[in-house]
């Protein structure tokens, strides 16, 4: 017997501005830097495009771009560990991210 998905996975979602600051409104876990949760979850649920606009969002309700993970890793430092994050990188640095 085969398992159907509920949900097709939708690749390359352009989201518009109003969804992209929803991201903005996710609450960490508990121990994990606020800014760099929203960062993480922005950096592996949106393309780079919609990305782009998230950090705009980001700066602009004075987030820290240089928020670190509970190992002490920047958003730049891991995504620059990831074969298609250097756009990323590019983008944050970009908007201020050391």
């Amino acid at each position: 017997m085969s398992l159907k998905k509920d949900k097709e996975k939708v690749l390359g979602e352009v989201f518009d501005d109003e969804r992209v600051k929803s991201f903005l409104e996710y609450e960490a876990p508990e121990g994990v830097s606020t800014d760099f949760h929203l960062l993480e979850k922005t950096y592996r649920g949106m393309n780079i495009d919609n990305f782009v606009t998230f950090l705009g969002f980001f700066k602009e309700a004075g987030h820290d771009l240089d928020a670190t993970n509970p190992d002490g890793k920047t958003m730049v430092e891991i995504a620059a560990e990831h074969g298609h994050g250097v756009a990323y990188v590019d983008a944050l640095k970009a908007a201020g991210a050391k």
